[in-house]
């Protein structure tokens, strides 16, 4: 992972009625230099999922994937119990992926399921956690107990940024 670049950063999308939104400037910069288009343009891919635990999104370049499936490779072998048998879920929890298109404004659609998963409505918070961006629903997050208050405190600024207090 030497020459992938970390996601760090945070901002709020505005998502319109038919699920589009852009990724902060931040993270776009990192998403294009871990994913370039082969033909050299600004845009690229990005695979939107659900979180194993929170219920919020997990985003990241296509790149990341061959890294994940090996992390899930070694949590399944730590977990295979004596009569060859796993945990199913391990794997299961981390495939929801779908990969779709960003523009060279880091603009994309997000996945109809997805989104409805998270309960992202009219604004998506995104922030950066060095191997991939999680996508919050700003409410949903700062009421999640198990959140940093970080990340609470930083969806409650960005939204009163648009007026709107959380």
């Amino acid at each position: 992972m030497a020459d992938r670049g970390y996601y760090q950063g945070d901002g709020i999308g505005l998502v319109d009625d038919k699920g589009r939104v852009a990724i902060p400037s931040a993270l776009r910069t990192i998403l294009a230099a871990n994913a370039p288009k082969a033909n050299g343009k600004d845009g690229g891919t990005i695979v939107i999922g659900a979180h194993q635990k929170s219920r919020c999104l997990v985003a990241y370049d296509p790149g990341f994937l061959d890294i994940m499936a090996a992390r899930l490779d070694r949590r399944e072998a730590e977990h295979t119990g004596a009569d060859g048998e796993f945990d199913y879920n391990i794997k299961r929890r981390a495939t929801s992926g779908e990969a779709v298109p960003f523009d060279g404004s880091g603009r994309f659609i997000m996945p109809a399921f997805s989104r409805f998963h998270a309960g992202i409505g009219v604004h998506a918070f995104f922030y950066g956690v060095f191997d991939y961006i999680e996508i919050w629903d700003p409410k949903t997050l700062v009421e999640t107990p198990d959140a940093p208050e970080i990340m609470k405190s930083m969806a409650r600024f960005h939204m009163a940024g648009r007026g709107v207090a959380l």
